[in-house]
């Protein structure tokens, strides 16, 4: 090897180490960031509960698990593909879904009293849930069924399919069953419970953390903490609540130390659980477990 070639590997040793040294260094970080408390946040969410003790607010969003489709496809056969691939409505029969009708109604009560959304006419109802007042107009119907028109709802369906973004061409019933369907194995399988209407919430929503009170279990919407030389314009707003009366129970688990999966079911009076996680780090993770502690169920060992 001439002493040119072992220059040039120095200097690419030297690269890929100083490389591993940022990404340690960024790592640690990120790892501190998390580690600090989460004064920010109470901050900005304190003033949105009036009357509550906050006692946690999450610094990583919550989702549903993407897991159980395997499991879902392994279950169901051939013949849930088929119904799930043709014929949403053919769902129904799945999901014990007698009257699809009825079942949107029922699906509707649990929104308005565990999400505290008052369901508004048009556009109201979009801006009473943080959308923007005008929102992109929904893309029409396929070419090919140019000459449908939207299918006809009351002022409170309509606001509720506006609130979920679903698609204004086809019934709710079907679209419904299609998430129930499709996340059943990660919550208890009916929407209209307690359970399903924070699942909708999850649907809808992306970078939603926990917050714990006192007497409530909140959904929030609220971005990234922005950087430390950045100002931070953050506008939180509840997306969904239920009293912690309501929770029956909540059992927790975690993986291996650093920034790992956290993952809890959250089981509620009216007999629906919902399997969520959420990646957070350790200090954040001892911080919801002690928001929680006075509620029964398993908890990751220390």
């Amino acid at each position: 090897m001439t002493s040119g070639e072992r220059g040039r590997l120095g200097r690419f040793a030297d690269a890929v180490l100083g490389g591993a040294r940022n990404a340690r260094d960024k790592a640690r970080e990120l790892r501190d960031e998390f580690r600090t408390s989460d004064e920010p946040e109470r901050a900005l969410v304190a003033p949105l509960l009036p009357g509550e003790e906050l006692r946690y607010v999450g610094l990583a969003p919550v989702r549903t698990p993407e897991t159980h489709r395997a499991g879902r496809q392994l279950a169901d056969g051939m013949a849930g593909e088929l119904a799930e691939a043709l014929d949403p409505r053919a769902l129904f029969g799945l999901l014990n879904i007698v009257n699809p009708v009825v079942w949107v109604e029922a699906v509707l009560t649990p929104v308005r009293l565990a999400a505290g959304v008052l369901l508004l006419p048009g556009k109201a109802a979009a801006v009473a849930a943080g959308l923007p007042a005008a929102a992109e107009p929904e893309p029409g119907p396929p070419r090919q069924r140019a000459q449908r028109e939207p299918i006809p709802l009351t002022e409170e369906q309509e606001a509720f399919r506006a609130l979920f973004r679903l698609s204004q061409y086809r019934p709710l019933a079907d679209q419904l069953a299609e998430i129930a369907y499709r996340r059943r194995y990660v919550f208890s399988g009916d929407l209209a419970t307690l359970a399903g209407s924070l699942l909708l919430f999850l649907e809808r929503y992306t970078g939603t953390p926990l917050a714990v009170t006192d007497t409530h279990l909140h959904l929030l919407r609220m971005g990234q903490r922005p950087d430390a030389d950045r100002p931070d314009r953050r506008q939180p707003r509840v997306l969904w609540s239920v009293q912690r009366s309501r929770v029956t129970r909540v059992d927790s688990e975690r993986g291996a130390a650093g920034l790992v999966q956290f993952t809890h079911t959250i089981f509620f009076d009216d007999g629906s659980w919902i399997r969520i996680v959420q990646p957070a780090l350790r200090d954040d993770q001892a911080r919801f477990l002690t928001a929680i502690r006075d509620l029964p169920g398993q908890r990751p060992t220390p």
